[in-house]
């Protein structure tokens, strides 16, 4: 099974989305969103710029 994506409304009221890995584990979890829409654009552009993200160490 794949991972998933779920949006929700959070306690102000504004849409938010997280990304679920196959055993249920939170493993990505976005900004607030004032509209649903925003919400689901903002699931798409994850989806389409995420697979060739580089992977890089930041050091303090």
């Amino acid at each position: 099974m794949a991972g998933k994506f779920e949006y929700f409304t959070d306690v102000a009221g504004k849409y938010r989305f997280r990304l679920k890995a196959p055993n249920g584990q939170i493993i990505a979890a976005s900004e607030a969103y004032n509209t649903k829409d925003a919400c689901l654009n903002g699931i798409e552009s994850v989806k389409t710029n995420a697979p060739g993200a580089e992977v890089t160490e930041v050091k303090v």
